[in-house]
């Protein structure tokens, strides 16, 4: 078919010289000595080179495409493997990999129903997930390994462990979590404010104590355990907040920060880091509505936080703050934002409680703590650089460390007129 293409063009363009000596006269004057005109033998030196061409290109084609096909494997790029999961009625494709198969049916998107829908501006639906828990494969495999409709593993340290890598938000799973077996009805309100719940309450599995009268006792014993006198109301936790008979200039009480607003126009707010709840508590008596997050670190917080009649949320320092722009009166935090934390991430925090703060909101950092040291090059200019107006700005040396470090207790305000 090539031969017969060239044999073609070439009559063609035999003809087309003959035709037209004449007309390209004075132009082939330029190329060409006068009166030399092109005779057969250049004709067929031309047809010669030509088909010479021709065969050449042929042989070089044809060994390419088939030494190319004797090897496709080596020098092709294969589309993604894929492999179809089915799992009660339900399929999809998704990347063969070695994830749970419970969290690959929950992580990768599922079409809507109808189709396109606007306010999403996309036709499936992602469920959020950790950017790192796919980093943690045997720990991820371990939390997503269950029987469909069955009971979830006791695994409340796992899912902590997981949280506290980044694997936040945990996947959901279809499961029923393990609950206390002789549960009891809470303690009515408000007298569960201050009542130390029932023990079956909670399921004790992931903690060195096992009832609520060994976390009690456990504020006279050595160790490092988080919030040690915390479960004690009837102690220490009962005053915090509170005017004291020698008030220590470190600690504000509630109704001294509550007193910078209008009256009535502190509502709503979040505590970071709560401990066993005795903030929002305290503010409860106060009419003001606060939902605190705390993690289980060797303790139930959340159970006894909820237990108390408040609310708790279960999230690292790490997560976004589940609130919309502009809408709490107040956070508080006690020790918790303080120099353990990467600096570039508690800037990043710092500003997030900026946001979710309304103008003319009140964030109350209480007793932060560092190195005096890090306190001029790092911290107090973060602070700084937020947008906060200051209202009460106290520092002290921290006295129970051999390093010299020192406190910071702050109200801060959000600009309320041009707050950005």
């Amino acid at each position: 078919m090539v031969l017969s293409s060239s044999l073609l063009i070439i009559k063609q363009n035999i003809t087309k010289n003959s035709c037209t000596t004449k007309k390209h006269k004075m132009v082939n004057q330029k190329y060409f000595k006068p009166n030399k005109a092109i005779t057969l033998p250049s004709h067929a030196f031309l047809l010669f080179v030509i088909l010479s061409t021709n065969l050449i290109t042929l042989f070089l084609t044809n060994t390419f495409y088939s030494s190319c096909s004797s090897s496709t494997e080596s020098v092709t790029v294969e589309p993604e493997v894929t492999s179809r999961i089915q799992i009660q009625n339900l399929s999809l494709d998704v990347p063969e990999d070695d994830l749970p198969s419970e969290f690959v049916t929950y992580a990768y998107g599922q079409k809507l129903p109808f189709g396109y829908n606007w306010r999403f501006d996309t036709d499936t639906m992602y469920s959020p997930i950790g950017q790192a828990c796919t980093w943690y494969k045997k720990d991820l495999k371990r939390y997503m390994s269950y029987d469909v409709n069955g009971s979830c593993p006791n695994d409340e340290a796992l899912a902590q462990k997981l949280l506290l890598k980044g694997c936040e938000p945990l996947p959901r799973r279809r499961c029923h979590p393990a609950a206390a077996p002789d549960y009891e009805e809470p303690v009515p309100y408000p007298d569960c404010q201050w009542a130390t719940p029932p023990d079956s309450s909670v399921v004790w599995k992931a903690y060195h104590c096992k009832n609520y009268t060994c976390l009690i006792n456990r504020r006279s014993q050595k160790g490092s355990d988080d919030c040690k006198d915390c479960f004690w109301l009837n102690g220490l936790e009962r005053y915090r907040w509170l005017p004291r008979r020698k008030p220590i200039e470190l600690e504000f009480t509630q109704d001294e920060v509550l007193a910078l607003k209008p009256k009535g126009t502190i509502r709503i707010g979040l505590d970071i880091g709560g401990g066993s709840g005795t903030f929002a508590v305290r503010m409860s008596e106060r009419n003001v509505t606060i939902v605190t997050t705390s993690m289980n670190f060797n303790a139930p917080f959340n159970n006894f936080i909820a237990s108390r009649g408040m609310i708790s949320m279960f999230l690292t320092v790490s997560q976004r703050l589940p609130f919309f722009d502009n809408t709490l009166d107040i956070v508080h935090s006690m020790h918790v934002l303080s120099n353990w934390i990467p600096p570039v991430l508690l800037q990043f925090m710092l500003f997030d409680i900026y946001r979710v703060l309304r103008p003319g909101g009140l964030f109350w950092l209480d007793r932060f703590f560092c190195r005096l040291e890090q306190w001029d090059e790092t911290y107090k200019p973060m602070l700084e650089s937020i947008g906060f107006e200051k209202l009460k700005w106290v520092q002290g040396k921290k006295l129970d460390q051999k390093v010299e470090e020192m406190y910071l207790s702050a109200v801060l305000a959000k600009p309320l007129k041009n707050s950005w």
